[in-house]
Formats: C-alpha cells, sequence, structure tokens
C-alpha cells in the first residue's frame, strides 16, 4: 500500500513510470496513486462505465434530541452540502434525501454510509446510527413515480418535520 510522505518511514508515493502502467519497480519501490474526476473516460470504457445518478434514501435514528436542535443540524447539513434534496424528522430518527453522481450503486451506496458520521461535528447532527439505506438509478426512481409508487418526488426543498 502506497504511504504519502511524510508518514511512518519518510516514504514518498513514487511515480509508476510516464506511461502509468505497471513497470518493474524496484524493491521497495511503491506505486503512485491516482484518481479519476467524474466523467473522466479510459479507453475502451463503456458508456456505462461513466458516472450517473443514484437517488439516495438515508434512514437515521437513536435517543430523543430536541426537535429545534435536529432541525438546525439538518438545515446546517443541506447549507453545506446543497446536493441534498429534502430531510424530514422527528426528535428520535431522520431520513435525508438527495441525488448523488457516482459509476456504480456501490459508490454511491459508500458516500451515503459516511455522509452522517463525517458530517456529524461540523453541522451538529445528533449522534445517531445509520438504520436503512436506499440506493436506486435514476430511471428506477422515475419508474416507481410513474407507477405511482415509491417514495414522492422531494419536493418542497427543506427540512421537514414526519
Amino acid at each position: 500500500m502506497a504511504r504519502a510522505a511524510g508518514e511512518a518511514g519518510g516514504s514518498a508515493v513514487r511515480a509508476a513510470g510516464a506511461t502509468g502502467g505497471s513497470a518493474a519497480r524496484a524493491a521497495g519501490e511503491e506505486r503512485a496513486l491516482t484518481s479519476v474526476a467524474a466523467g473522466d473516460r479510459f479507453e475502451g470504457e463503456e458508456p456505462r462505465d461513466l458516472p450517473r445518478l443514484w437517488h439516495v434514501t438515508l434512514s437515521v435514528s437513536g435517543e430523543e434530541a430536541p426537535l429545534k436542535e435536529v432541525r438546525r443540524a439538518l438545515e446546517q447539513l443541506a447549507h453545506d452540502h446543497p446536493f441534498l434534496l429534502t430531510s424530514r424528522y422527528a426528535n428520535d430518527h431522520a431520513e435525508i434525501r438527495y441525488w448523488e453522481e457516482a459509476r456504480d450503486l456501490h459508490d454511491a451506496a459508500a458516500v451515503a454510509l459516511r455522509l452522517w458520521g463525517e458530517h456529524r461535528q461540523t453541522a451538529g447532527l445528533p449522534p445517531w446510527e445509520i438504520v436503512g439505506l436506499e440506493v436506486i438509478d435514476r430511471q428506477t426512481y422515475h419508474q416507481r413515480i410513474a407507477e405511482g409508487y415509491g417514495p414522492p418526488p422531494a419536493t418542497p426543498v427543506g427540512a421537514h418535520p414526519f
């Protein structure tokens, strides 16, 4: 596993070669870490491998908290992350709905599962646990709406009591 400069051992990440291929590395030499921006495309990639939209519903619950604090925290989360469409809340549970751009369901779910914990302190969210997660693709979301079942359209936007 590559280590960033300054970590234990003082080893810096070394480039794997100009072509980015898997050229032989000297013993102990580490491979460069790379990232791919949303929308970037590799040679031979099929359109299905490109990022697409996923509708996420995240449910959390825990011990009771004052309603005003829950609402303020959810509004702060929405302010920090304007991708949040809507949230519903009570004093012991909440539901957050939003669209996530990701290559596949696995990536969208991974981001969703980190959302509450990563922003708990910055938004002042209650110490609740995730108790439910639904991630569906855009086509499935619109099909459910057209057939009259599934979550109602996420309007109005904002934080609302159950």
